[in-house]
């Protein structure tokens, strides 16, 4: 029997070989579907030193309404296309992406600071997303409802939403446009993407490069390069149906205002301040551990990153010394060129901001138990010891490599500090009984939370998301991608017409 996947038009025999990593296929331009050359150019720097890794074109915001015509003759095709058509594409993108792995790999180290640990995570959490969204096309398209009228069926079923707005951040420029895209497309949808203009290479023109060779047919995947204006009119554009916004909770209440105003379906994956909580009977090495890895990774600049350490006074100093020597041993610099567990921040407002934070809050009365200095765009693992409310770094989602830490009494005053925040993305627990992490898990109010692990944990087959100042509810991951990038149609059939009085 002929496999689904070389049903597609030659698919494994045109692209086996190619690369992802051709820039002179996309530098300079844009993907609609072809390649364009493009009137401007943004160039993408690489923050560890500086050098120019290419250009790519920017977009016009006036030329959106031309992008989404395109963009709708595209998706009639591609919703046309049988289930397992479809899904072939999907696997093929995967299989690609797989392929130049090692070079995109590199790529994801240059363009976003992140060690190569990180760049690992990344991709294979995109190639999961296309799996996880070829695996959709097997799930059941609809219900079959009761019927009042024995001669008629009466079904529901799901249906693409038409064109989705993508708007990605630049932290996992690759994973988090992809966690949107994947499904997006694997259900029927055109999608436009709008990457953060630091990282539109692994956050754009290699997603674009990996559809266009998988066959994916033109107009149902482009990208749309710029800043605030081009994201404003993806936004604003008339045929868009849905927008999925992944950034700062700031922007996200701005996406949401102009979304609502123009009755767009609007998933919003936004801040954090997760807390990372250690209760007295934890074993301390390992929520050391486990608490490094959640406020460092990626030097911090991850939304689901351990946003306070609330510790129990009977282990605190214990647990201080403990994180603060980790900090101390964490090697800083170059991820590309060194052997490093700590990269640069992504520019200099950033690294400023993060150090404002640290100043004011050490001002008002916590202690630097490790780092608080920077070189350049490095910044060294800061541990504060008896952060207090009222301070920036309680109060403020920092997006760098500190640790707070604030001491609690007991059990409910953790929880109560835990809940203290306007965000509820993530949280964890670090206890030795396994009775005592559920009943506090349970009572923190958050999309996630994890017993005996670390704040930053995310699976493509999961429902991933927030609430409160961290997203509005929606859930990415799993079957509940059927939720969020489809709508429902009810269709009633009968062979015969049926007759009324009039």
């Amino acid at each position: 029997m002929t496999s689904i996947a070389t049903e597609a038009p030659d698919i494994q025999t045109t692209t086996s070989a190619r690369s992802l990593i051709e820039n002179a296929v996309w530098d300079g331009k844009l993907f609609d579907g072809d390649w364009r050359s493009a009137s401007n150019a943004i160039p993408i720097r690489e923050p560890a030193t500086g050098e120019l890794l290419g250009n790519v074109g920017a977009f016009n915001p006036a030329d959106m309404s031309s992008a989404v015509a395109r963009a709708r003759d595209g998706q009639s095709e591609w919703a046309s296309w049988p289930n397992d058509k479809r899904a072939a594409v999907m696997r093929e993108a995967a299989r690609l992406l797989e392929a130049s792995r090692k070079d995109v790999v590199d790529l994801i180290v240059r363009e976003t600071g992140g060690v190569r640990g990180k760049g690992e995570v990344e991709i294979q959490g995109s190639i999961d997303e296309l799996y996880y969204s070829a695996a959709l096309l097997i799930q059941p398209e609809g219900e079959l409802l009761p019927s009042p009228d024995p001669r008629r069926l009466s079904i529901a079923r799901r249906v693409p939403i038409g064109i989705v707005g993508v708007i990605a951040p630049w932290n996992f420029p690759m994973l988090l446009a992809m966690r949107s895209v994947a499904p997006a497309i694997a259900l029927g949808n055109a999608v436009i993407l709008k990457p953060d203009p630091q990282t539109s290479i692994v956050g754009g023109a290699i997603l674009a490069r990996m559809f266009e060779l998988a066959g994916l047919p033109k107009g149902v995947f482009t990208v749309t390069n710029g800043g605030a204006d081009v994201g404003e009119a993806l936004v604003e554009a008339a045929g868009v149906r849905m927008i999925t916004f992944t950034g700062s909770t700031a922007v996200g209440r701005r996406v949401g205002e102009v979304a609502g105003r123009n009755l767009k379906r609007v998933a919003l994956e936004l801040g954090g301040k997760s807390p990372f909580i250690v209760l007295d009977d934890a074993d301390l090495d390992a929520a050391a551990s486990a608490g490094a890895w959640g406020s460092f990774l990626h030097q911090g600049q991850i939304c689901m990153a351990s946003g306070r350490h609330i510790v129990q006074r009977k282990v605190a100093d214990d647990y201080i010394e403990l994180l603060a020597r980790k900090a101390a041993a964490l090697p800083v610099g170059d991820p590309f060129r060194e052997n490093v567990a700590i990269g640069p921040i992504i520019n200099a407002k950033q690294i400023e901001r993060v150090h404002k934070i640290v100043g004011d809050t050490v001002a008002a009365g916590a202690e630097l138990a490790a780092g608080g200095t920077f070189e350049g765009l490095y910044y060294k693992p800061t541990v504060l010891a008896r952060v207090a409310s009222g301070m920036p770094a309680y109060e403020l989602e920092i997006f760098g490599p500190v640790a707070p830490v604030v001491i609690v009494e007991d059990e409910e005053e953790a929880i109560r500090v835990a809940n203290d925040t306007e965000y509820g993305l993530s949280g964890a627990v670090q206890t030795g009984s396994l009775e005592r992490g559920l009943r506090v898990a349970r009572q923190i109010r958050s999309g996630l939370v994890h017993i005996n692990d670390q704040t930053i944990h995310d699976m493509a087959g999961i429902p991933f998301g927030g609430s409160g100042a961290s997203g509005n509810g929606s859930r990415f991951g799993s079957t509940t991608n059927h939720d969020e990038f489809t709508e429902w149609q009810w269709m009633t059939i009968g062979s015969e017409p049926t007759r009324y009085p009039f």
